[in-house]
Formats: structure tokens, sequence, C-alpha cells
């Protein structure tokens, strides 16, 4: 490669990070020259300074309007300012370019880059000891016609669309509403996919995938979705090495989480096979996690779990936390097949929390936002979802409780309350549900003081469920119930909502324990179970 060719390819190649293999976890941190980290540094700077002056553009242009900026005279001004940012901007990749050409690690790196992407095995291999930016990583799987199922159970409000004929009044409230949600409300909704956000925590998330890769031997992989993005996710496989191994644990974390730092610890933790995967527009993703897309993300990882991991389906468990609730619950529903769905501080419906955390006089708007534009409603899917389910409360939440230090306006609650309505119809009539609205207003001692008094016999209760089961089947919504006495009804749903729900004393934020990891409960269908 000539001199000339290898600067210019290093002006504009990807930033080198770590060299994974060493002994010396210090040897791992790619060293750049001098003039390398000048010149990074100086690209990276006005990145930023680019950054906070769009998302801070409404403002900017109402000051400098005030104090003229925009006269003739000023015009001049600012675009000498432009022209010399603009000359810094090329000397700093020159400078970048230079230092890289004479850099032996990092020609060794560029030369096993470009071998890669010629399909070479060897070099793909290699290619895997490098961390580097991840919009030169080789696209490792990609979601094609074939192999696509989204869309199958994709739901659809119909009442919304009828609304949008019938009400042409609203026109400007939708206007405004899809304008917010584009701009700044995705952003709010999903704070992870702040920019300068990534620059702070980048220190953060290179250490927690260091870990994942250097000690966990995970492996990192690009996946390409139906909708064009790449989705950045990792692999910890277990298989042949633990007892829980051969179940996959897909983690969706939350609006302001990472693979890197996430969830996927206490899965791992636990011996199971883990991948983790980041939002579209998280981290190295790319696009934006509106439902679509996020929806496209997660059918990505399943495919590529099934296709290239070789994963039945029948093994996989989605484990999502907060906001990850609805990525997780999608899947599900897509994929009833799967073996369970977790979910850990989840809500019910984004609405509620929406209106709860916005000025009252933007109720209209928000609520035209968030059916329209970014609809994230866990219950219509998870009720579409046959098989087991286990869900997590955090009984010091702060972020999914209407009112904070009030548990009995934590939406898991509600979330709960549905899917058991839907499930077990005969079972919760409108007494039960009161009955249940009062046991999880409480906690602790406070819960078993109510499943005492109402003579909740574990053994009854699952032996009633197992006969009907073994009788009929485990198809939702069941049927039994329907000649039960009010204290059988009461004594039923107190149990089930000790099986499907847990207690965890946290707030929002804190790592799952791995002893509150375990897969949901499920009845067994047993031949020939008679009840006595």
């Amino acid at each position: 490669m000539s001199t000339f060719k290898a600067i210019w390819n290093c002006m504009f190649s990807p930033r080198l990070i770590k060299i994974y293999g060493n002994r010396d976890p210090q040897e791992n941190v790619y060293q750049p020259g001098t003039i390398e980290k000048w010149g990074d540094t100086v690209i990276n700077s006005l990145f930023v300074i680019w950054k906070i002056g769009v998302y801070t553009s409404p403002f900017l242009v109402g000051i400098l309007y005030q104090r003229g900026y925009f006269e003739s005279d000023s015009w001049v001004t600012f675009t000498r300012l432009v022209t010399s940012v603009g000359v810094i901007l090329i000397v700093s990749y020159c400078c970048r370019g230079m230092s890289r050409a004479q850099n032996p690690n990092y020609m060794k790196f560029l030369n096993t880059l470009e071998n890669a992407r010629k399909d070479n095995i060897n070099a793909k291999k290699e290619l895997k000891s490098y961390d580097y930016e991840f919009f030169a990583w080789p696209i490792d799987f990609t979601v094609t016609e074939k192999t696509q199922i989204l869309g199958k159970r994709n739901l659809k409000d119909k009442s919304v669309r009828q609304s949008i004929i019938k009400d042409i009044t609203s026109i400007p409230l939708k206007i405004i509403a899809y304008l917010a949600i584009h701009t700044f409300g995705i952003r709010l909704i999903y704070p992870g996919t702040i920019g300068f956000l990534k620059a702070i925590l980048e220190p953060s998330l290179l250490q927690g995938r260091s870990r994942l890769v250097d000690v966990l031997k995970g492996e990192r992989f690009k996946l390409h979705t139906a909708d064009g993005n790449d989705i950045d996710s990792i692999f910890i496989d277990k298989r042949n090495v633990s007892a829980n191994g051969n179940i996959l644990v897909i983690c969706c974390e939350g609006n302001a989480g990472f693979y890197e730092v996430g969830i996927a610890m206490t899965p791992i933790e636990a011996d199971y096979s883990v991948i983790g995967w980041n939002h579209p527009g998280f981290g190295e993703s790319t696009g934006r996690p509106y439902p679509s897309q996020e929806q496209n993300a997660i059918d990505a990882v399943v495919q590529f779990a099934i296709n290239k991991l070789k994963f039945k389906i029948e093994n996989i468990v989605f484990f999502g936390w907060s906001i990850g609730g609805y990525s997780s619950s999608w899947a599900a529903m897509t994929y009833p097949e799967c073996k369970g769905i977790i979910l850990d501080a989840t809500f019910d419906d984004i609405l509620p929390l929406a209106i709860n955390y916005m000025p009252a006089w933007w109720e209209p708007i928000v609520n035209i936002a968030i059916r329209e534009q970014i609809n994230l409603n866990v219950t219509e899917q998870l009720l579409q979802y046959p098989g087991p389910i286990s869900l997590i409360r955090r009984t010091e939440d702060e972020v999914i409780c209407l009112q904070e230090g009030n548990i009995s306006s934590n939406r898991g609650n509600v979330l709960l309350i549905k899917l058991l309505q839907h499930r077990y119809p005969f079972i919760l009539k409108d007494a039960q549900v009161s009955l249940l609205q009062e046991y999880l207003a409480l906690t602790g001692n406070c819960q078993d003081d109510i499943t005492s008094k109402h003579g909740v016999d574990v053994h009854k209760c699952e032996s009633l469920i197992q006969s009907y089961v073994s009788e009929y089947s485990k198809s939702y919504p069941m049927n039994i119930g329907e000649d039960f006495s009010t204290t059988e009804r009461n004594q039923l749903t107190l149990f089930l909502a000790k099986r499907y729900l847990k207690d965890l004393k946290a707030t929002h934020c804190i790592n799952l324990p791995i002893e509150m990891f375990q897969l949901p409960w499920d009845t067994p269908i047993e031949e020939g179970f008679v009840l006595t």
C-alpha cells in the first residue's frame, strides 16, 4: 500500500480502542500517537459541539436573531468562522491519518479489517480480537425475507385509525404531537439516544464491554435489521459449560440502559446463555427506538439466535427491564413457542406515566403523541402471549409509580390485574379484583397476613389448576372457576398473584439479585391427574 493511499485510508478509518488477548490488561488498550490523539480530540469535540448546537438550535437562532447576527455584516463574520472550523477539521483528519499510517499496531488492525471485508475466514476470526468503532464492523447476520416474520402479529389500534377519519378538528394537535415525538419527545422517552450522553458514558461502556469479552468470553455481533438498522449485540455462550447453558436469555434494556452495563449480568451469573443488545440509537446501534424499529431490532436478535446460534425457540426466555418490557413482550407475542418471559419493573402502558410526568395542559397532545406515534402498550401484547410469565415489582420503585412512595400506584399492579383477568376470567370477578388491589397495596408480612386470613392452601390451589389443565388444556383464557365459591375464588386469586408476581425491596435502577432471577411458574400437564 502506497504511503499516500495508507494515509488517505487512515483518515476515515475507524478508531481502534482495544486489542484483546494480551495477558496484561493495560496492554489491551490501544495507545494512539500524540498527533493521532490530538486529531481525534478535535474531531470528537467538534462533533459534540455540533450535536449540542442541533439540540439547542431553536433557542440559539432566537438569541442570534435578537442580537443582529443575521444582518449582512454578521454573515461575513459567520462565513469566516465556518471556513476556519472547516480548515481545522481538514487538518485534524490529515494529522490523524499520518499518525495512524506510522503506527504498526493500527496498520495491522486495518489490514485485518480489509481482509475480513473480503470474506477471509481467518481474518474475520482475528478481527474479533479488536474493539473499534462499530460503523466499520462487518455485518454478522442479516434478516432476509426468508427469515423475517415481522408484522404477522403486529398490533393495530383500529379505534385510533377510525378517530383520524372522524375527528378532522384534531389535525393541528396531531401535527404538534408528531413534531414533538420526532424531535425532543423520543429523547425524553429514551434518553439513551442522546448523543453527548454516549460520550459521557463511553469509558463505562468500554469497561463493561471489555469485561464481557475478556473475562466472560463474550462475542460481539452486528445484526442488520429488516429496516436497515445495525444492532450492536453480544453473546455469552454457556452451552456445554453449565446446567442452564442450553437456555438462552435475551435481555431487553431500559430507556437509559446498555448491554455493556445493564441487566445481562444477572442471567450470566445464573449460568444461562445470554444475548444482550442495544436499542436502535443506543450506543453503537443505529436508528431510533420508535416501535417499528424496536420490533425489527428484537426480531433480528431472535432470528439470529435461531438461525445462526442454533437455539430452539422453546429454549429462549425473554427478560425485559422497565421500558424493555415493550420489546420483550412483543417478542413473546410474536414467538409464542418461547420458554417464557420475565418482566422486571415494567409498566402496563406508557400513556398514564407520560401524562403523569407532563404538565396537565399537555394531556391532549400527549395522548395523541403516544397513541399514534409511540404506543408502548405492554398489556395488549402480553395478553396475546400464551406461555409462562413472571413479573417482578420493585417495592420502592420511584419511576413507574404515579405517586412516589405509594406502591398502590405502581403500574405493574395494573399489568398483573389485567393479565389475571384475561387468563382466569371466572376467578377474578369484581370482588376478587378489589381483594387483589388491597393485596398489591401491601408488601411482605402484610401480604402474608391477607393470605393467612383467607386460608390460602397452596397445595389445594395447585391441585385445582392442575386438575383443570389435565382435563382440558393450558390455553387461555381458562374457564376454571365457573362453579367456585367466593372463598375459593379469593384463595385462587391470592395464590395466582404470588405465582405471577415477586416483590423486590429495591428502587427502579438497582440490579436484579441473582436469587430473584427464576424461570416463570408454569403448570405441567400430567395425563390421568385426579384431584384428591
